[in-house]
């Protein structure tokens, strides 16, 4: 039943194009971005254990790499989005190196200073990024937005399906251990800080890559992506969708990305109505809505069942 479930959603998913218009399609793609960016981050957060605040600018790292080759080296997109991967996946080794053997505030606070500092780079560096105005770049097939979401939604399964193989392996199973008791898990023989800084790596390639996508399909990259309240919204869509579901932060960044254009109507109080709603998914469902939503769902379908047997 699961199975088919998933192949019904991918079925709804490839037909997106064919329901929405232009605005909304490209709504919808920018959604894509985010979901790739907040399950990468629920991997972390709710397989892990591990608070970073660095996401939003390994995303920006990848951006500005493959915005940099691109158009600066005039190689293919597709070259630069992989390199703007494999660069972020560095930074990634060189700041977890740093800072994974601290823990809980101390670890979260020092990521933080490290998308701030970065974001602070781009700004200055104005020779290289063109600083607060921004850098422009080509398109993916022109802007062509219905193979934009196709890209999208095939970078946004391959993360999905990578890292919940990569859950169901020994690896996964060293993560969920050390996320319950990691100094347990230490006495046991698992080499925690090899296996945290392995995730962290992992993650924050996915993000680089989602950050080269978003470049390609906005044409504009600027230090705003490495900004404090992109890591926030990114953090609540993980929380609203599920962080211990990569299919619910998925969805959840989908459907939060697509809300606040409804809320736009709303100005000054958008905001209060998105912070109010998170509030309530960590009161009162903190495991999420949509695998709350999903496990009401089931229920009552077996309800039926059981009703009619």
């Amino acid at each position: 039943m699961k199975t088919f479930s998933i192949i019904m959603l991918l079925l709804f998913a490839a037909a997106i194009p064919y329901m929405f218009k232009d605005y909304w399609l490209y709504v919808i793609i920018i959604g894509v971005y985010y979901a790739i960016l907040s399950t990468s981050w629920s991997m972390l957060a709710g397989q892990v254990g591990i608070i970073s605040f660095a996401h939003a600018a390994f995303a920006a790292v990848g951006a500005y790499t493959s915005s940099l080759m691109v158009t600066k080296l005039g190689v293919p997109i597709p070259v630069g989005m992989l390199a703007g991967a494999g660069i972020a996946g560095i930074f990634g080794l060189f700041i977890g190196s740093l800072t994974l053997r601290m823990r809980g505030p101390y670890l979260a606070l020092t990521t933080l200073g490290f998308s701030e500092i970065f974001r602070i780079f781009l700004t200055a560096e104005y020779e290289l990024t063109r600083g607060s105005y921004g850098l422009r770049v080509p398109l993916i097939f022109g802007g062509n937005k219905v193979a934009s979401y196709y890209i999208g939604l095939g970078l946004l399964v391959i993360t999905v399906f990578s890292l919940s193989i990569m859950l169901r392996s020994k690896l996964g199973l060293f993560l969920l251990a050390m996320r319950e008791d990691e100094d347990g898990a230490a006495t046991r023989g698992v080499n925690t800080v090899f296996y945290r800084l392995y995730a962290f790596v992992v993650t924050s390639a996915f993000a680089g890559i989602a950050g080269g996508f978003y470049a390609h399909v906005v044409g504009l990259v600027s230090p705003r992506m490495a900004m404090i309240g992109e890591m926030g919204l990114v953090l609540a869509m993980g929380v609203f969708g599920g962080m211990e579901s990569f299919l619910g932060a998925a969805l959840g960044a989908i459907i939060l990305q697509t809300l606040t254009e409804f809320l736009r109507a709303f100005e000054q109080w958008r905001l209060a109505i998105f912070g109010a709603l998170v509030l309530f998914t960590l009161r009162f469902t903190p495991e999420g809505i949509l695998p709350k939503l999903f496990f009401l769902i089931s229920s009552f379908r077996y309800k039926a069942f059981t009703d009619k047997s």
